[in-house]
């Protein structure tokens, strides 16, 4: 088993990186690899929409995207963490991940994803239910715990206090555990959902 770490966070070791070492644990425990990619310090500019990966197969832009595409094609997991900006994730992570699920050509069906909102305060339910919808749209089950999945924290180290909020992290990495070893166990007996030639509907027409 193999999980892709995605900290969206321009701090590498701030409160969301403290989120994450406590998944991290767990994953150790039970045997599963972990990879980080640090995207919210790098320059990543948005999607322009000029579909070129539909004939390049990767985006036309060269950057973090087409590193992390193979290390996620390889991954059973996904998660993606980022700090709380104006009750959204930070803008780099979202401009990262636009352009990672659109030009990957790759199939992403049943790879377990679970995002992660690290706050001050508020706004982290949503950012939860932002970064949900790339898994939601590409066919991934979403790993849940006994929580919403956030902890908060605003200077360096207060994340590490928030006792809820790591024991809501150990929890969903053990439930994304089980969920990727019950889609390889799954996958293996049954192969994937069998799917349907694609419909696309524009309400214009």
């Amino acid at each position: 088993m193999k999980v892709l770490l995605i900290n969206g966070s321009p701090r590498k070791n701030g409160n969301t990186a403290a989120a994450l070492r406590e998944m991290e644990k767990v994953f150790a425990q039970e045997g599963v690899e972990v990879e980080t990619v640090q995207v919210g310090d790098r320059a990543i500019r948005g999607c322009v929409a000029c579909n070129g990966c539909a004939k390049e197969g990767k985006c036309v832009f060269d950057d973090a995207v087409n590193e992390t595409a193979p290390k996620l094609a390889e991954a059973d997991g996904m998660v993606v963490a980022s700090p709380v900006y104006f009750a959204s994730a930070n803008a780099t992570l979202i401009a990262f991940l636009d352009r990672l699920f659109y030009s990957a050509s790759f199939d992403m069906t049943m790879k377990v994803g679970a995002s992660v909102a690290v706050a001050r305060r508020g706004g982290t339910s949503a950012t939860f239910d932002e970064l949900n919808k790339y898994f939601t749209i590409s066919g991934m089950p979403v790993a849940s715990s006994q929580y919403w999945n956030s902890v908060h924290g605003r200077t360096p180290g207060e994340a590490e206090q928030d006792a809820e909020g790591l024991q809501t992290m150990r929890t969903l990495a053990r439930n994304m555990t089980f969920l990727m070893k019950s889609v390889a166990l799954g996958k293996e007996r049954y192969g994937l959902p069998e799917k349907e030639l694609r419909v696309s509907t524009s309400f214009i027409r």
